[in-house]
C-alpha cells in the first residue's frame, strides 16, 4: 500500500512517499481503506524525535482518519464490510498517513452519512480532545466564564463551539487575522495576543483551557477566580503546578473509545459544532503539510485527501 513515512528523525524533508507492507486486521480489529487522514501538532514532534525516539522504521505517522471497512477480524460483530467509519488510533499506535489501517473495532465509530470523510477526519482527534477536556475534565457548566487559549487552532476551535453549546461565556486569544474566524465559532470576547496582554484584561474566570503551552500556560492561572480550574494539553504529560492552593490544575486524559466518538456525532447532528477551516493535501505532499504544521500558526486543520 502507499503511505507517507520517515526512516530517520529530522526536519520535514525526511518524509517520503512510497510503498510499505499492507495493513492486516487481527482479531478484534477492522481493516479500513482510508479516505482522509488528519495532520496533528503532535506529528512533527514525533518526526523530530522531540517526544520519543522511534526505532521501528519505516514509521508511518497519523492518528485520526475516516474511511470504509474492507475486512473484519475475528470477534468483530458490530461492524461489517462497507461501513463508513472514523476513528483515532490507540495511544502508542499511529499509521493513518496511508491507504489502509488496521485498528481495534472498539475505538472506531460509524461516520454520519451527511458528513464527508474529510470533515469527520478533521474533527476526530480535536473533537475527542475537546470533549474530554471541556466536559469530562473541566466539567464546564452553563453560566461559567472560560478562557480558551489559541482559539483558531483545531482543538480550541471545537472547544469554543462546545463551550457555547453548554452555555458558558467564552473568551479566547488569537491573532488579529483570525478574529472574525473565532467570532464565527461563537467566542464572546476576543483578545489579540500580539497587541494585548490577556492577564491585564481578563479576570474572574471559572475555568481556563490552554492549548498553547509555555509561558502562556503559566500565566493563565492569574485570570482564575478563587477555586478556579485549568486544563492543559500543550504542557507535557503533567499539568503545570498552580501558584495558589485554591486552584486546580488538570491534564486531560484523552483515551480512545467509541462513546466519545459518538458524542462528536451527537454534537454535529445537533448543530452544536461544525468542521473547522480545512487545508487539503495529498499524501505525497507530506513535506509541505508538516512544514505548515510545525510553524504552529495555522487556522483550523490540515487534512490528507487520500482517495
Amino acid at each position: 500500500m502507499k503511505a507517507t513515512f520517515f526512516e530517520k528523525h529530522g526536519g520535514p524533508e525526511v518524509m517520503k512517499f512510497g510503498e510499505v507492507p499492507d495493513a492486516i486486521a487481527a482479531a478484534d480489529e477492522v481493516l479500513v481503506d482510508i479516505h482522509a487522514a488528519s495532520v496533528n501538532g503532535a506529528d512533527w514532534k514525533v518526526r523530530t524525535g522531540r517526544n520519543n525516539q522511534i526505532t521501528n522504521f519505516p514509521y508511518v505517522l497519523g492518528r485520526d482518519f475516516s474511511g470504509v471497512v474492507t475486512n473484519v477480524g475475528d470477534n468483530v460483530d458490530d461492524l461489517k464490510i462497507g461501513d463508513a467509519v472514523f476513528g483515532v488510533c490507540d495511544v502508542g499506535q499511529e499509521g493513518a498517513y496511508a491507504e489502509k489501517i488496521a485498528i481495534k473495532a472498539a475505538i472506531v465509530a460509524k461516520k454520519p452519512e451527511r458528513v464527508s470523510h474529510i470533515d469527520i477526519a478533521a474533527l476526530s482527534l480535536i473533537g475527542l480532545t475537546a470533549v474530554v477536556s471541556i466536559e469530562d475534565t473541566l466539567k464546564l457548566k452553563a453560566g461559567e466564564k472560560v478562557l480558551i487559549q489559541g482559539g483558531a487552532g483545531g482543538v480550541a476551535g471545537f472547544a469554543i463551539q462546545l463551550a457555547k453549546h453548554i452555555g458558558a461565556h467564552v473568551i479566547t486569544t488569537t491573532s488579529a487575522a483570525n478574529q472574525d474566524y473565532v467570532r464565527g465559532l461563537g467566542a464572546d470576547e476576543i483578545i489579540d495576543y500580539n497587541a494585548v496582554d490577556f492577564t491585564e484584561v481578563v479576570s474572574d474566570c471559572d475555568a481556563v483551557f490552554d492549548t498553547v503551552g509555555g509561558e502562556v500556560a503559566e500565566r493563565s492561572f492569574s485570570v482564575l477566580k478563587w477555586g478556579g480550574r485549568a486544563a492543559f494539553i500543550a504542557s507535557g504529560a503533567k499539568a503545570p503546578e498552580p501558584p495558589r492552593s485554591d486552584l486546580t490544575s488538570l491534564r486531560p486524559r484523552v483515551g480512545r473509545d467509541r462513546p466519545h466518538l459518538e458524542r462528536i456525532v451527537e454534537l454535529l447532528e445537533a448543530g452544536a459544532v461544525s468542521a473547522p477551516e480545512i487545508t487539503l493535501f495529498s499524501l505525497s505532499e507530506a513535506i509541505q503539510a508538516q512544514t505548515v504544521s510545525e510553524a504552529r500558526h495555522l487556522r483550523g486543520k490540515l487534512v490528507f485527501n487520500v482517495r
